[in-house]
């Protein structure tokens, strides 16, 4: 890094040899190649506001195979807060962040003004209630400056009626308060944790905190505690080589298992954030294929006790041929929810 002035300019990644290897390089290297955070509504299948703490920024209603084999219908509520405290390296949750903290009371304000607009929460009366609510806040449920926890008994008392909450949270932020929330819910709890990838090396590279060892040693924690698993991993995770992407999916989804996960998330490592751009400028990763996703897929429901999902989300991003993409998403979401093998889609333009 160099300075001129008050200007900082860091050097492209050459080699691995230029990326920061202090955590506090790496998080000012990994900032220096961001754009803007998203000042208004996008153009996608999300209900989506401008960024206000008075409202989340997007929410929808969706279904996801529960573990009685039932297609249970599911809330997500995407909720306004401050960033998160890590700058992971793939990362663009954070352009959908608020510079600041929340004031108190202003979470339970947006879980209201969502369940409004999508007709939740369940009600005995209504035969296709939601029965899973996700709380997703682009970094830590249990990160007092993210989410104050004078309001877990507010959020407490609107998510009775669920069978199930879904938050998420980095490994490291996992002690009294997610105890606290937990004992405040009529619901099970459940704790997402980003693995991104069991390959120590490429998951030291991308910034998150803690090791394989940390993430084994808190999903001990939760399931002592009875609390449910879940588990993002990327397909193609950066700093993963070439050749060995598809082994390290694979790895992952079975330390994911054996940690006790119930659910699999694979998430496409997505361009958008500015590293990822910057890596792939220097020739050291190449943008993720669908194919990729599709093989990640079939080797998690081969060989997981896990439910293991594809993640959809944007998944054009990924469309390499307009003839058969249509098909092949329509097939990856009948095996999210059959969570069985099906045919691959033949194709005569892409082969």
């Amino acid at each position: 890094m160099k300075k001129n002035g008050n200007v900082e300019f860091f050097p492209s990644i050459a080699s691995l040899a230029t990326y920061p290897q202090s955590i506090r390089e790496r998080n000012r290297w990994v900032i220096s190649q961001r754009g803007n955070r998203n000042a208004s509504p996008s153009a996608d299948n999300l209900a989506r506001t401008s960024l206000r703490q008075e409202v989340p920024h997007a929410f929808l209603r969706e279904r996801e195979l529960a573990a009685d084999g039932s297609l249970a219908e599911c809330v997500a509520v995407f909720l306004t807060n401050r960033e998160c405290p890590w700058k992971c390296f793939m990362c663009d949750l954070w352009k959908n962040t608020l510079e600041t903290s929340v004031s108190p009371g202003m979470i339970p304000q947006q879980i209201a003004y969502a369940f409004q607009q999508l007709g939740a929460p369940p009600s005995a009366e209504d035969g296709r209630a939601a029965m899973l609510v996700k709380l997703y806040n682009s970094g830590s449920f249990f990160d007092p400056r993210a989410i104050p926890a004078e309001d877990y008994g507010k959020i407490a008392q609107l998510l009775t009626g669920f069978r199930r909450v879904i938050v998420e949270c980095h490994p490291l932020l996992l002690g009294d308060s997610c105890l606290r929330f937990r004992d405040l819910l009529t619901a099970e709890l459940e704790v997402a944790l980003g693995l991104e990838t069991a390959h120590p090396a490429a998951l030291g590279q991308l910034n998150k905190g803690f090791g394989v060892e940390d993430f084994l040693r808190k999903c001990d924690w939760l399931r002592e505690n009875g609390m449910a698993i879940r588990v993002f991993l990327l397909v193609n995770a950066p700093f993963v080589p070439s050749a060995e992407q598809a082994e390290w999916v694979e790895k992952s989804i079975q330390l994911a298992t054996a940690a006790g996960a119930e659910v699999i998330c694979l998430i496409p490592t997505r361009t958008g954030n500015g590293a990822v751009e910057a890596l792939l400028r220097s020739g050291l990763y190449s943008r993720t294929r669908l194919e990729q996703l599709e093989n990640a897929l079939e080797a998690g429901i081969r060989s997981s006790r896990a439910r293991v999902f594809a993640d959809l989300w944007d998944l054009e991003q990924f469309r390499s041929c307009p003839h058969c993409f249509s098909e092949r998403r329509i097939r990856l979401q009948r095996m999210n929810d059959q969570q069985r093998l099906l045919n691959r889609i033949r194709c005569d333009q892409c082969r």
